[in-house]
Order: C-alpha cells, then structure tokens, then sequence
C-alpha cells in the first residue's frame, strides 16, 4: 500500500534516508505533510474519543507537557503512514540486526505481519501519539521502548510552524558510543517535515566489526507558543 500523494510519500529518497540513517542514526525528511494534513491531525488532540490515555509528562518526570496514545483504530492519515513507510525500513532494520549479531527473528516485509509479531508477544495497545507543548515544556532525553518487541526506528512529524506557532523547542538527538562522550544534534525543522531515527542503538563499524552507539531524543524547552508534534513508533505496547 502506497501513501496518498496528500503525504508527499513520492518525495522522499529513500536510499538517501537509509544513508542517512546508517552515517548518523537519522535523517531529515522535509515536506512530508501537508500544511492541511499538519492542521487535521493537530484537530484531534482535543477528541478524546481517539486516544486509549493522556499522559502528564511532568507527573512521571518525563519532562513538562502532555501527550495522548491513539486507540485502534487509529485515524486514517495516521495509519497509512505507519503502514506506507515502515516497509521501506523493514530491510534495513534485518541489515543492523545482522550488523548487531540480533538473535531476534527477522522484521517481516509489512506492518501488519510485524504487528502481529508484537501481539503475539502480549504487546497489543498502540502507540503513536499526538504530543502538545506550551511555553515552558519540554521532553527529557529518553528511549521508546514498550516491551521485548522493538523495531529499530521511529519518526516524528512537526505540526507546527517554528517562529509563528512557537519559539524554542528544537529537536534534540544524543548519542553514546562507548568510551566516548556523548555527541548531540539539535535540529528545527519546518512544519510538515518528519525526522526517523534510531529508537535506542545502531551499528556503527570500528576496528573489529560493529558496535551499539545508544541514542535517546527529546525536546529543548519551548519558549512562546504551542508545538504539536505526531510520533509514528511501530511496535506495539503492553
């Protein structure tokens, strides 16, 4: 199943993401979304109707801010991007699973044969989620892990406009490779363009083969305004 062209699904390279993702863990993918696409999945956030919980990140020390958990099923601009991209990821997930000497079963070639695998394990309740940040929040460095199933890359896509809708809140991506300190990204990207990075480690080749750099993401602090943000991530939770 190809993405609507409302997606911008045909834009993207996605030879180049997957280098990109190799060299660094992540890549850029602009102009994903539609100003309308961006303004309809903003409009869900107060229909509590299509979300299973509401989390107050300041409440768990996650950081300050909330975000909502979608329920199956989930809308659908927001599955056909979970479905459309992730078997463009799918190879390149088995390639650092081989890479990081994974015992794990390969990830199948579609989302639902994928999902199937996360259910089977007792990982049923979905997880992308609608994030909203005011002036003051922000999202501490963490990892999106839910259970013993964990496909190795997730997405955000940016909702609102930097400088009109908000100020500050940069995207914030860590890496650790060991005996090293840690080397930070800080990227702004527009509205409507999606970031896909590592969940929590990649391969990357040294002097005896490959090795996991750990890598965790969050959010700087927004200054003025409100940021939406849409998080894709591919497993499931328990």
């Amino acid at each position: 199943m190809s993405a609507p062209a409302a997606t911008g699904e045909k834009k993207i390279d996605w030879e180049r993401a997957c280098a990109a993702l190799d060299e660094r863990g992540f890549a850029v993918l602009p102009g994903l979304l539609s100003q309308k696409n961006c303004q309809e999945i903003v409009h869900y956030y107060p229909d509590d109707h299509r979300f299973r919980s509401r989390i107050d990140m300041s409440r768990y020390s996650f950081g300050q801010g909330e975000y909502k958990y979608f329920n199956y099923p989930l809308p659908p601009l927001v599955q056909q991007l979970r479905s459309s991209i992730y078997p463009h990821l799918a190879a390149l997930a088995n390639r650092w699973g081989g890479r990081l000497g994974s015992k794990l079963p390969l990830y199948p070639e579609t989302l639902a044969d994928f999902l199937d695998q996360c259910h089977r394990a007792g990982q049923t309740r979905p997880t992308p989620l609608l994030l909203k940040y005011g002036a003051g929040d922000f999202n501490s460095l963490h990892q999106d892990l839910y259970g013993d199933s964990v496909f190795p890359f997730q997405l955000t896509f940016f909702l609102s406009q930097r400088g009109s809708d908000f100020t500050g809140g940069e995207f914030v991506l860590a890496e650790q490779q060991p005996r090293r300190q840690s080397r930070v990204e800080v990227l702004s990207p527009e509205q409507g363009d999606a970031v896909i990075f590592a969940v929590h480690h990649r391969p990357v080749k040294g002097a005896r083969g490959y090795y996991r750099a750990n890598l965790r993401h969050g959010v700087s602090t927004i200054q003025s305004g409100q940021r939406y943000t849409l998080g894709i991530i591919f497993h499931d939770a328990k």
